[in-house]
């Protein structure tokens, strides 16, 4: 066993606690020398669930996930004991939900007459087809910090594969080429189902709930420590053969100032930048307080790293632009079954088995999703959640007259009826809390290849980043498998495991896949 060795994991979210699991699973470190240090006083990150009944939950967002892909999510996961069975894992539970609550919308897209699109066509011209070739098959290199909308024509933007893959997604037109080509490779297997969402697959709560919560149970009772409301502020460090080195770090804890001494041999994995990064809620009367960075400081200390060593990527390129990688999303808490019941008449789909809905001609571009429910675990009987969002907050609204930021949650829920036309009556008792993310989009802002540091740069002795902002060949960001990779290669690198890190499966290359994303490119 590593038994000397000391690990320190600045910042609580998915990409820390799949760190701690994978030194303790794979690296033969006591759980004891682990420590885990969070600003705030929950773990978790960008994947949070909260909130009450009465008061209302809330989810800033939830991540898709596949069983064809995330092979280190569930390499991951199949280690984990479930919370409630206590023969199962966490990978088989949701292998076992999702048997039951199989994804298949018959509502994907609703146009602004209220009528269903019928998605038999993905809506490409010829020249559509010929520029989506073209961009698909470029290198990386040649793409470069071009935009999606340096590639297409804005026709593009008007088909019927666009509106659905920007909200499966959350892409826009000015988002990065490189990403938009790397989620065409990545999720081939999604092209030829986008309409149905048949390869979606769901946790059995939402994704704190059912991924964060086990993980750190199992975590806690290995011995790792969580140090919460600990924000470190500063890390020291000097050069050692050419290498940096960590030497200890400043953290503001209860308002008092502490250093961390690192000693020789010790590591250090850092969640550089934040997706989630100065969010704020509303509520039903007020919209949510617009915050940037200076509010929170939670680019700060990768800013300073950046600038004190080169290697170490460029944060500048993803949080510059509030404009271009803000949205805002709502959580919906309603006391009966009247919404849902009206949904299901509407869309033909149960709540767990249609997944997203897109008013494709929403100035906001707005999408709701009603999972199976209860989404929370605890959630009394009755009681319904849903979630939605917009990628277009900063227009004004089809039937509310003012932008979505601008907006309650009580505006929200009456754009939303207007768009269903569905009578007020139907959300009479809703508490809506709206979530105002400046950076939500962050990680996909056009950027060179030097703007990620690799998680483990060749530069570091002791230190790897583990987050969306580093660099790992051919994986998508905005996904929770690209933290956990990105943990796992960082790990089994500092601590010279040598078991493999799971491949990224290539679908795309196989013949049967290419012959399907053709065929319905062609429809």
């Amino acid at each position: 066993m590593n038994n000397n060795l000391q690990a320190h994991l600045i910042g609580g979210g998915i990409g820390s606690l799949a760190a701690a699991a994978f030194m303790l699973r794979d690296g033969n470190v006591p759980g004891a020398n682990i420590r885990i240090y969070e600003a705030s006083p929950l773990l978790g990150g960008s994947l949070d669930g909260a909130g009450t009944p009465d008061q209302g939950y809330s989810l800033r967002g939830g991540r898709m996930l596949t069983f064809d892909n995330y092979e280190c999510t569930w390499d991951l996961f199949k280690s984990i004991p479930s919370l409630t069975n206590e023969n199962k894992t966490v990978f088989d539970e949701t292998v076992d939900f999702n048997e039951l609550h199989k994804s298949h919308s018959q509502a994907r897209l609703v146009d602004r007459r209220r009528a269903k699109v019928p998605v038999t066509s993905m809506g490409f011209s010829m020249h559509d087809r010929a520029q989506l070739l073209k961009l698909s098959l470029a290198d990386e290199d040649t793409l470069g910090a071009d935009t999606i909308s340096d590639w297409l024509d804005p026709s593009f933007f008007e088909t019927e594969f666009w509106y659905m893959w920007a909200t499966t997604f959350a892409f826009q037109p000015w988002h990065s080429a490189v990403e938009f080509k790397r989620y065409l490779h990545r999720f081939m297997l999604e092209f030829s189902r986008i309409e149905t969402l048949a390869g979606v697959r769901r946790t059995v709560y939402n994704q704190y709930d059912s991924l964060v919560l086990p993980l750190q149970e199992w975590l806690q009772k290995q011995g790792v420590q969580f140090i919460l409301d600990c924000k470190v502020t500063d890390i020291g460090h000097t050069t050692v053969d050419g290498k940096f080195v960590v030497t200890g770090f400043d953290c503001l804890r209860a308002g008092n100032n502490e250093h961390v001494d690192v000693a020789a041999g010790d590591l250090v994995f850092f969640q550089n930048g934040s997706m989630t990064d100065a969010s704020s809620l509303g509520s039903m009367t007020t919209a949510p307080v617009k915050l940037d960075k200076t509010d929170s400081h939670g680019w700060t200390l990768w800013e300073k790293l950046a600038a004190a060593q080169p290697g170490f990527g460029n944060p500048a390129a993803f949080n510059s632009s509030i404009a271009e990688s803000y949205w805002e999303s709502f959580t919906v808490t309603l006391q009966d079954a009247a919404f849902f019941d009206k949904m299901q008449q509407f869309s033909g789909n149960e709540a767990g088995a249609g997944g997203l809905v897109t008013f494709k001609d929403s100035n906001w571009f707005m999408s709701i999703v009603l999972a199976h429910q209860p989404h929370f675990a605890g959630q009394p009987e009755g009681v319904k959640v849903f979630w939605g969002y917009a990628l277009s907050p900063d227009r004004i609204g089809n039937f509310v007259a003012k932008p979505m930021s601008d907006c309650t949650g009580e505006e929200i829920l009456r754009e939303l009826c207007g768009h269903l036309r569905f009578d007020l009556d139907a959300v009479e008792t809703a508490n809506c809390i709206p979530c105002r993310m400046p950076y939500i989009t962050s990680m996909f802002m056009p950027r060179l290849h030097s703007d990620r540091p690799l998680p483990v740069p060749k530069e570091s002795k002791n230190l790897a980043f583990i987050s969306q902002f580093v660099e790992i060949a051919d994986d998508v960001v905005f996904t929770v498998e690209y933290s956990v990779r990105a943990a796992q290669m960082a790990v089994y690198e500092l601590l010279d495991i040598k078991r493999e890190v799971p491949p990224i499966k290539q679908h795309d290359h196989a013949l049967s896949t290419q012959f399907e994303a053709l065929f319905k490119a062609l429809k």
